[in-house]
């Protein structure tokens, strides 16, 4: 590490990272900091995709992160994507966010799905079919989409999704309607899940599809306008499946999987996390520079004799370390069939690292002053940013305080 160079936000020896999850949080950190974080403000004011950024992740190779070594990724697990992510995050959160929305593709198609409950045949027949999309995104550089939003619980495997596949032949054809569509017109694919209809049977969670619609498929189309208070540069608009047909060759898991996977995989909704673990260390590390006068452009005025100011940083630093802690401990527990601790623990990681956020934000801009409000400065975009986490779903802040009021109160089977 060179002199100038950012801290990781995870020590290596601190918390014992693997050799793998310290080159490449490296790597993320040394583009964050040399090329992300100068282009970020563009991209939320201009509230457009960064493009740029998904060219030096393609040249880096982290498109294919979660790829399996074998078919030319760094085949990483959901603990080294998760602290990659969050380095990423701490320099344009809008790239992190639209960043784990591929990677997931490529994380819930190989490592989750090698430990599902699967007949060989199905096995083999998603080995085949997965090769195919790890070539489209390492040998072209494709991006992946995964709109999954449809503004409800039916993303955590609580409901049928509403968006429908119907067979045709050895495909399906999809109709529905995707909201919050993170990287909509910039996507090569999107990763629809839907529910496959049988006949006039009522929709079944259990029939849940997750396949790879093409971004030129005839019947898909992006609409309604994009001007949110944060996360600009995600650009999710809606998209609309109008009878869009795709090939079984298409599917990224096979039928059902991901219903077991949200049973027994429950970490793997907290992937949206690292952003905001990023944003809340990038407030921290502003806050304090600014205080010692090291922004560039703010005179070198040094504040940070105040006791005030002093006593607001020793907060924010405690804050950040609670929040670090927990959510560090909770995606090294990510596992299939956790326990019910582990799971509580990461419905309070989770809200931990959404809300922190944001209070740390909070405490950012009372510190530094009226400077902070300037869009010339980054603070401004991380509040606004951050304030966007706890509505996110599957697990918004408020479920999250349900669900660990309810486990905390009622043991499995219980009730009233």
């Amino acid at each position: 590490m060179t002199a100038d160079e950012d801290a990781p936000i995870f020590d290596p020896a601190a918390f014992r990272l693997t050799v793998q999850e310290a080159e490449l949080t490296t790597l993320a950190r040394r583009l964050g900091q040399n090329k992300f974080a100068a282009r970020a403000a563009t991209f939320d004011r201009e509230a457009r995709f960064p493009t740029e950024n998904y060219q030096d992740l393609r040249d880096a190779g982290l498109l294919g992160i979660c790829v399996p070594r074998e078919h030319g990724g760094f085949g990483a697990d959901y603990r080294a994507y998760a602290l990659t992510a969050a380095e990423i995050g701490r320099y344009c959160g809008a790239t992190a966010l639209t960043w784990n929305m591929h990677v997931c593709s490529c994380l819930w198609s190989g490592p989750l799905a090698d430990g599902m409950d699967m007949s060989n045949a199905e096995r083999a027949e998603h080995e085949r079919r997965r090769a195919q999309h790890y070539a489209r995104i390492i040998g072209a550089g494709a991006i992946y989409a995964q709109p999954f939003s449809e503004g409800g619980t039916a993303a955590a495997g609580a409901v049928p999704f509403a968006t429908t596949a119907r067979r045709d032949g050895d495909g399906w054809r999809l109709s529905g309607r995707k909201i919050f569509a993170s990287l909509s017109g910039s996507a090569d694919y999107y990763g629809i899940l839907c529910t496959e209809a049988q006949g006039d049977a009522a929709l079944s969670r259990r029939n849940t599809l997750y396949v790879a619609v093409p971004a030129t498929a005839a019947g898909l189309t992006v609409t309604g306008d994009w001007d949110p208070l944060g996360m600009r540069g995600t650009v999710s608009r809606t998209l609309l499946l109008d009878n869009v047909y795709v090939g079984a060759d298409e599917a990224i898991m096979p039928a059902g999987v991901y219903y077991q996977a949200a049973i027994r995989m429950p970490h793997m909704f907290m992937t949206l996390t690292p952003t905001y673990i990023g944003i809340a260390q990038a407030a921290y590390d502003f806050t304090v520079r600014y205080l010692r006068g090291e922004v560039p452009g703010q005179g070198g005025d040094k504040r940070r004799a105040s006791p005030s100011k002093q006593h607001n940083v020793a907060e924010m630093q405690i804050r950040l370390e609670q929040t670090k802690s927990l959510w560090f401990q909770a995606v090294s527990e990510a596992r299939i069939d956790p326990t019910r601790e582990q799971v509580m623990r990461a419905y309070a990681a989770q809200f931990s690292a959404m809300e922190n956020a944001n209070e740390l934000c909070q405490l950012a801009v009372r510190t530094c002053g009226g400077q902070s409000m300037l869009k010339s400065l980054p603070l401004e975009r991380l509040y606004r940013d951050s304030r966007c986490g706890s509505l996110m779903l599957p697990w918004s802040a408020d479920l999250c305080l349900e669900r660990i009021g309810r486990d905390a109160l009622y043991l499995p089977g219980e009730s009233d």
